[in-house]
């Protein structure tokens, strides 16, 4: 995992508020790494769910989608969605480019927000999970006591 903050990292968020207040774990959560893995994961699910509806989804497509969840070409992510100027499709076409029998039924049937709101619901409950953990630094401080609810 990068150092809090490293701002080069696709394994850290990057803020210059993030290595001053957050956490290894709370900047790779929020990173865009966890991110664009995230949405490769929905993608997969996707189809897993689309073989059982019935729809022609291969084993090998699927086996190929898990063998490729963590093989993620930033670089070429960034060019594709300088070409494309959409974030989803930037991916969809990296993701099939290391998939290349499973390309056709990536994000098959699914809208941007399918990956866009899930991944951040993910990553939301991820990040209070990391601050319940840690919530015992907070119990008694003057500043979770002035906090509402």
């Amino acid at each position: 995992m990068a150092a809090v903050g490293d701002h080069g990292s696709p394994d850290s968020y990057r803020s210059p508020l993030a290595s001053r207040y957050a956490s290894p774990e709370m900047c790779f959560v929020f990173s865009d790494r966890y991110k664009f893995r995230t949405w490769r994961q929905l993608w997969l699910w996707l189809a897993e769910a689309e073989q059982t509806l019935g729809l022609p989804i291969t084993d090998e497509q699927i086996q190929e989608m898990k063998s490729n969840l963590d093989n993620i070409d930033f670089k070429m992510a960034a060019e594709e969605e300088k070409r494309l100027r959409h974030d989803v499709m930037a991916h969809v076409h990296t993701f099939g480019h290391c998939c290349p029998k499973a390309a056709g039924i990536i994000h098959l049937g699914a809208t941007s927000c399918y990956v866009g709101d899930n991944t951040a619901c993910t990553a939301d409950h991820s990040g209070e999970t990391l601050l319940s953990l840690d919530s015992g630094s907070l119990h008694g401080s003057p500043e979770l006591e002035a906090c509402p609810g």
